[in-house]
This record gives structure tokens, sequence and C-alpha cells, in this order.
């Protein structure tokens, strides 16, 4: 599969100047429409207002996009056609010249392959409750891809002890972000201890740096709490999402389709809280991901 960079994203490549990955999935199936679109440009606005270029990444006709135009960003937000796709779907894509929102498994490759070192998303995949062999695709790509990736932890909607285990067990470094625990997504702390606490985006480069010196080849992943004003409470969540869960078992959904269903589920019953704060998160781990970048380059 052919790479296609944006002149912007190249040049900034070229020259060593902070490039931060963002991933498509979000728009194209993580947020309702509008505030897909409007997030994912004020998502590349925080990284050009912090010093960075932003490098949101897609498949068209095929190929990898790396660095989308405005047009592209609409197409993804609105167009039912575009097609939810992991590692394993790369060559399928390829094949059938298909147009693809990236996971957080393929934009990490996807960033890697051209040379871009950190990546800012909202939540990454992981064990799933209730069914401990199936685990997400994204943390298998974290234990083999060395990235710097930026997230607030594991979605609410899974294992996370179980989450917590398989990073360890695999050797991905887990850092917290001013924090002591893994942020669980919509709240602030899950319980589950990092493996270094971090207090700002030097800290966090000399680790990466360190990493890609050794030549060790799993990601590095900055877990950053939801800001506070915005957090909800876990315990309010889990009642919730029980009755998400019970739903999603009574509609047999499951497979790819069972987290987004049950995100929806939350904002929902929540009264659209979850999509705010889900809005918040990623805003804020892009802000995040540039200084890091910054720091980086």
């Amino acid at each position: 599969m052919h790479f296609q960079l944006s002149e912007e994203v190249a040049e900034a490549l070229e020259s060593h100047r902070p490039v931060v990955a963002l991933e498509s999935t979000v728009i194209a199936h993580g947020l309702p429409h509008p505030q897909n679109i409007e997030t994912a440009r004020r998502m590349e606005e925080i990284v050009r207002n912090g010093g960075g270029i932003p490098a949101t990444i897609a498949v068209f006709d095929g190929e990898f996009h790396v660095g989308l135009t405005d047009q592209q960003i609409e197409f993804l937000a609105t167009d039912k056609s575009v097609r939810k796709i992991s590692r394993r779907d790369i060559a399928i894509a390829a094949a059938k010249r298909l147009n693809c929102a990236t996971t957080v498994a393929t934009t990490a490759f996807a960033a890697h392959e051209v040379g871009i070192r950190v990546f800012a998303t909202g939540g990454i995949g992981g064990v799933h409750r209730g069914f401990s062999a199936d685990v997400s695709a994204d943390l298998v790509e974290l234990a083999r891809t060395p990235i710097t990736v930026v997230c607030s932890g594991p979605k609410i909607v899974l294992d996370l002890p179980a989450t917590r285990q398989w990073l360890e067990t695999f050797g991905v470094t887990v850092l917290g972000w001013r924090c002591d625990e893994m942020p669980a997504f919509y709240s602030r702390s899950s319980g589950l201890a990092v493996d270094e606490r971090v207090e700002n985006s030097g800290e966090v480069a000399d680790i990466g740096n360190a990493r890609d010196e050794i030549g060790l080849s799993n990601a590095v992943l900055v877990t950053v709490p939801v800001p506070d004003d915005h957090a909800i409470d876990s315990v309010e969540l889990e009642d919730i999402l029980d009755r998400a869960i019970a739903s999603a078992s009574e509609q047999m959904v499951a497979g790819k389709d069972l987290t987004p269903f049950l995100l929806a589920e939350l904002s929902r019953q929540t009264g659209g809280r979850t999509l705010n704060t889900n809005i918040a998160l990623l805003e804020n781990n892009a802000h995040i991901a540039t200084e890091i970048a910054r720091a980086m380059s």
C-alpha cells in the first residue's frame, strides 16, 4: 500500500518539525455528526496552535493519506460507506481500493511507517469484558510499534484490569501524565498503577528517545486523565454500562460493532455527558501530544 503525504506533513518530517498523528475512526464512527467534523477540525487547530503539524490519517482509494484536506475530513464525517479498518484489513483495503477510517492500531502502524513519532487519540482498545480471548488489535500494535501514543486509557466498556495486565505482559510502557493511576477514559482513575509518573513533555521525550536508542519495539503509552471539570464518576458509569451491555446482548450486537454501540448507549443514557467528556479528552490529548512532539523534535 502506498503512502500519500500532504505537502505540509512531508515538509515537516523532512525538516524534523513536530508532527502529531491523529486517527480517523473517531471522525467516521466514533462521534455523531456534526460533532465529529467539528472535533476533527478543532484537534488539528490545537496541534497547529501548539506549534505542531497535524497529520490525520485515513485510507482513500486503497492508499494511506497522511495529512488530510478539509474536503477529505468532511467526506469521512458524512459518508456512511467509509469502512473502519484495523491491521488485518489493510491488504483488503489496498486490493479493493476502499475508502477507510483508521483505528488506533492502523493509525499507529501508518504513522510509524512514515516517520511520525507521536500519535494522539481518545481511548485505546483492550481486552473485552467476559471474553478474555477477545483482545483488540490496538494492544498488539502497541506491543510491536515504537511510537508514543497519548490517550486517556482504555475505553471504559473494556475489562480494565485485564487490559492493564496485557500491556504489562507484552512490554508496553505505561506512563501517567501527572497521575499515579491509569485513567479510565471518562473517569480520572482506575485503581490500576502506571509504570512511571511523568510531570512534563521533556520526561516523556527522554523515555521515548531512550527506547529508540536501546532498540526496543514497544510503544510508550502516555495516559492522560480527562480534565477534571469533564470527568464522570466511575461508579455511576458502571451502573449505566451494565444496562447497556444487557441491551447489546438482547439485540445481539457483537464484534467490532459492540464498542461503538456501548459508547452510543452511554451517551444516550447520560444525556450526552459522555459525548462531551469524549470531546474534551480528545482535545486535551491533542494539546499534550503536541507538547511531547515538540520536545521529541
